[in-house]
């Protein structure tokens, strides 16, 4: 069994951002040189999430605004 780890750092500058990393992922499948099996992702801090979804602009501008509903910027 053909096994590969490999970590990738993104550094953000907004408060929360969404950062595309799919076709960084697949770079990272095609040098790991496995051929079958799964990837697995996952953030590594607590503040991090990964979601799975359509890269669509108008899905993405609702998650942000449902994030600032669920956890405003400013909670005055």
């Amino acid at each position: 069994m053909k096994s590969h780890t490999e970590y990738m750092v993104f550094e953000t500058r907004k408060r929360y951002e969404m950062v595309h990393i799919t076709d960084e992922v697949e770079r990272v499948v095609e040098r790991s040189g496995v051929r079958d099996g799964l990837c697995f992702v996952s953030p590594m801090h607590i503040t991090a999430a990964i979601y799975v979804n359509d890269l669509e602009s108008g899905l993405i501008a609702d998650i942000g605004e449902w994030l600032e509903k669920l956890a405003p910027a400013r909670p005055e």
